[in-house]
């Protein structure tokens, strides 16, 4: 076993491993905890009660956090027209049609979500071996296959996380930055796992959401006690 650093002795040594911590202690300790040279981002794990390879126990969906998730997004909108000079003006980091699909089929992937205008899903449908194993495919259920590229575009860079459950019933999330304020991560932790709850599946049966940790980039796990988690 790897022996601990002092810093990360000290971090450890601030966590009882065997306790579930409230929503506000465990916030204050990931902040304490985020003691890296750069920004950290505060992150969720979650331990869901579903079985992703059946359809009716998928869990996915697009949360908009109420103060922002403090990372700069790239959006890449497949548009054309009037819908592609909407796009620009929303300020998408990159615009176009055919021309966008040749890019990313020569691999220069450079932004983090895609947007769509539904005439466009042809060209778009033909990434999809390129874009879908990167999370990147857009879908009308995400709003990112929409007419109203303005308000994609605008959600996607002002605070708007997507999540969606992986194969061992996981879904992890960024909600935040170790700099922000700790009100303002609980408001964003609140506005996340509300979101969650509310994307319960009809297949899930038992308890649904099992366990719930936050750590910073860097530092140790909290687990959280789910009796303050609405839904848990």
């Amino acid at each position: 076993m790897a022996k601990l650093t002092k810093k990360r002795e000290v971090q450890v040594g601030l966590i009882d491993r065997d306790k579930f911590y409230g929503v506000d202690e465990a916030i204050s300790l990931v902040k304490q905890n985020a003691t890296a040279k750069f920004d950290e981002t505060v992150e969720l794990a979650l331990n869901l009660g579903v079985d992703p390879r059946h359809a009716d126990q998928m869990v996915r969906g697009v949360v908009s956090l109420p103060k922002g998730t403090g990372k700069t997004v790239r959006v890449a909108v497949f548009a054309k027209g009037d819908k592609a000079d909407e796009a620009k003006a929303a300020g998408a980091d990159v615009v176009g049609a055919e021309d966008l699909m040749n890019q990313v089929q020569d691999g220069k992937i450079d932004f983090d979500r895609v947007i769509a205008t539904p005439d466009m899903m042809g060209v778009v449908g033909r990434l999809g071996k390129v874009l879908g194993p990167k999370g990147l495919m857009p879908n009308p259920k995400l709003g990112t296959v929409t007419m109203d590229v303005k308000k994609a575009v605008t959600d996607a860079k002002g605070g708007q996380v997507e999540f969606r459950v992986e194969k061992a019933g996981v879904i992890h999330a960024g909600i935040g930055k170790a700099s922000f304020s700790e009100g303002d991560l609980k408001e964003n932790f609140t506005a996340f796992m509300d979101a969650i709850s509310k994307a319960k599946p009809t297949g899930a049966k038992g308890k649904y959401i099992k366990k719930v940790s936050m750590t910073s980039t860097m530092g140790p796990g909290v687990k959280l006690d789910l009796e303050e988690i609405p839904g848990a």
